[in-house]
């Protein structure tokens, strides 16, 4: 989950980024996505809300859940439901009355949370009651509150503040030769568990690995409402640009396959070549990052493109407005999910229709002369 969210929040950041500073908002069926530089959500009477950007401050109230993603991150606002934040520094002070998951360098939480606590960073405060259980992993926790139900805790430095009490047992991960001492005042020294940090992996799995149908049918949603949220804020804020690569890609569908191919090959080669220098071994990260990263946004561009042409084929009009894009990149989005269940040649559509959205993509930001109207004629 952890991976799965922190992914999330540098995609999205990409995006807003890709606005030039630019804000963009839309309010559909009570929920409000926004998008930009810096935004704050201060309407009241939303549902579920969707922020990405550099500062995000949700200060208004919302029923529903908080999905928050930047450099700074505030949710000040209550929350009906549960949050989902992450960022260089995140803060949650508003009541959160359902879960709290939170990834960030700094992560503070200052209000209550009705549910259970699950962050992950490098210093973590928890000011706030948390009614169910805490999952924490990070350099530094700090506990000043009460944690009702269970507790894992990872960490290099643990401080216990004097309202600090843990109702349930206490699971705490250590180096070796590095036992916490935990104050009697916080819970019983009988209630305490201590394992090697090297079995916090375990823990991981013990969470988030257990398989069912249920829950890789919600993984599965996910992922579509995830393309298709991501291709609808390319939609609202670059709007042009989504369009012209749309274009490209559905008029010359095997020329943006073929760049994208030749895209691909060419960064993953580098980073293969960096890799066997000395000095570019600390280079080659950095070009894996952007294979990984074009292969999520080229895989994005052709669900949105499929989307589109899938509603042309069916007789619908080319989407002019905002609201007929975020339709197109719903469509696509789980239109290109159920081909990719399909064994073998799912998994071969689904490749295809990326490098095609890589080609698309450099296409309309290098823009070479061979793909250029001149060098038609």
């Amino acid at each position: 989950m952890s991976r799965l969210f922190l992914s999330v929040f540098f995609t999205i950041l990409t995006t807003a980024a890709f606005a030039q500073d630019e804000n963009a908002a839309l309010n559909i069926g009570g929920d409000a996505f926004m998008a930009g530089s810096s935004i704050s959500h201060t309407q009241g009477g939303m549902d579920d809300v969707f922020m990405a950007g550099e500062t995000v401050d949700m200060a208004a109230p919302i029923t529903g859940s908080a999905h928050l993603a930047g450099r700074s991150v505030n949710a000040n606002g209550a929350i009906g439901q549960d949050v989902y934040a992450a960022g260089m520094d995140v803060t949650v002070a508003g009541d959160v009355t359902g879960d709290a998951t939170l990834a960030g360098y700094t992560v503070k939480v200052n209000g209550p949370v009705g549910g259970d606590l699950r962050a992950s960073g490098a210093t973590i405060t928890v000011d706030g009651p948390v009614a169910g259980y805490g999952l924490i992993t990070g350099e530094t926790l700090t506990l000043n509150s009460v944690i009702s139900g269970d507790v894992s805790m990872s960490g290099m430095k643990l401080n216990f503040g004097p309202d600090a009490r843990i109702g349930g047992k206490l699971t705490l991960y250590e180096e070796e030769g590095k036992a916490v001492e935990v104050p009697d005042y916080v819970i019983a020294q009988s209630d305490i568990e201590r394992r090697p940090m090297e079995a916090w992996h375990e823990t991981e799995r013990g969470v988030y690995g257990v398989f069912s149908w249920r829950k890789a049918i919600t993984k599965f949603l996910m992922g579509v409402v995830f393309v298709a949220l991501i291709a609808a804020l390319i939609a609202a804020i670059a709007p042009n640009h989504l369009r012209l690569m749309r274009e490209r890609m559905l008029a010359a569908p095997f020329r943006t396959l073929w760049f994208g191919f030749l895209t691909q090959s060419a960064v993953i080669g580098s980073a293969i070549l960096f890799a066997l220098t000395i000095v570019g071994i600390f280079v080659a990260p950095a070009a894996i990052l952007l294979a990984l990263l074009g292969g999520l946004f080229g895989y994005i561009i052709g669900a949105y493109s499929f989307g589109v042409g899938l509603m042309l084929a069916i007789g619908q009009d080319e989407p002019e407005a905002l609201m007929s894009r975020v339709i197109a990149a719903f469509v696509g989005a789980l239109a290109v999910g159920l081909i990719g269940l399909i064994p073998i040649l799912g998994w071969i559509f689904v490749l295809a229709l990326t490098l095609a959205g890589i080609g698309a993509i450099i296409i309309r930001v290098f823009r070479p002369t061979f793909f250029s109207p001149a060098a038609k004629n």
